[in-house]
Parts: structure tokens; sequence; C-alpha cells
């Protein structure tokens, strides 16, 4: 199958994830492989599959991309990325989840869809060129990852709640 051609002109949106990765003090990047973004920097992720929840799209996209094993904490943004072409139709329409994580095993390294991945501290990000999405998203992962540190669980328990499986009874 080939993913390029079922993402070009979509007859509806496109559901993508990301994680946002951060660990001491640096944001985990990648410079994407293939198009809509072949060759920039972003941030980790893909395309959410049928029958799987958003919590285990994050966590396959940043194994597949980068190695790195991670628990999924908070969502940070909701946003559409549309690209359109020189006609004016929406060659690409995601609306993508971009997730705090944190790292729990795993070595970063570039994996499938990615030619390089780059551990970025909030002052090094403008470097990577970031599509302004991205910068938001990042600075916005910065922020709440501080504000993780307080609480007998880091705020654990709290997450928790907020991403049970939503094919779950509770």
């Amino acid at each position: 199958m080939n993913v390029t051609s079922d993402r070009e002109y979509p007859g509806r949106p496109v559901v993508g994830v990301g994680g946002v990765v951060i660990a001491n003090g640096r944001a985990l990047l990648v410079r994407r492989g293939g198009p809509p973004l072949e060759g920039d920097w972003s941030i980790p992720g893909g395309v959410l599959e049928i029958g799987e929840t958003l919590v285990e799209a994050v966590r396959r996209e940043l194994a597949e991309e980068t190695g790195i094993e991670v628990r999924v904490l908070d969502l940070i943004e909701v946003f559409e990325r549309i690209s359109l072409d020189a006609d004016g139709r929406a060659k690409y329409h995601y609306v993508v989840l971009d997730y705090l994580c944190e790292a729990m095993g795993g070595n970063a390294r570039a994996g499938s869809d990615v030619t390089a991945v780059a551990w970025a501290t909030d002052s090094e990000l403008a470097q990577y060129s970031l599509a302004p999405a991205a910068m938001r998203v990042i600075e916005k992962a910065f922020e709440s990852s501080r504000g993780h540190d307080g609480g007998s669980d880091g705020g654990r328990a709290e997450r928790r709640r907020h991403l049970k499986d939503p094919r779950s009874k509770e």
C-alpha cells in the first residue's frame, strides 16, 4: 500500500497524533523522510490506524520513528494542518492531536518515516526551523513538563483519569 497516495487528496480529514518527549530539559525532534513535511524537523508522530486508540497510536509512532518507548501523559493541543495545491484543493488535511510524553526506555534513533533525530533545549529550537504550530506545541510541552514536577506522584494519577481506554467499561 502506498501510504502517501492514501493521504493525498483525502475524502475526509486524516487523524494524526504526535508525541512531545521532554527529557533532561530537551525535546525530541525528528526530520521527516516523506511528504507532506519531507526534510523538515518536526514532532514525532503519524496517523491513527483503525481500531487503535489515540494513546496506542502515540506509543506505536514514537517507537517506530524514534525507538523510544513512552508513557503518554497530557493532551497538549489539537490543530489542523491543511496543505492546498495550486488549484486551491486540499492536497493534505490532517487533524493532529499532540501529547506530552515521558520516555520510559529505548535509545533515540531514526526509524521509519524519519531521516534523523535530535534532542533540543528550548533555546535551541529556532535552529531547527520548526513550523509555527510545532514550535507552539513544543513550547507548551516544556511549560507543562515543568508543571508536572510537583505533587507526590507528579500528577500521574490525574493524567491517568483523562487517558483511560475508551473501550473500557469504566
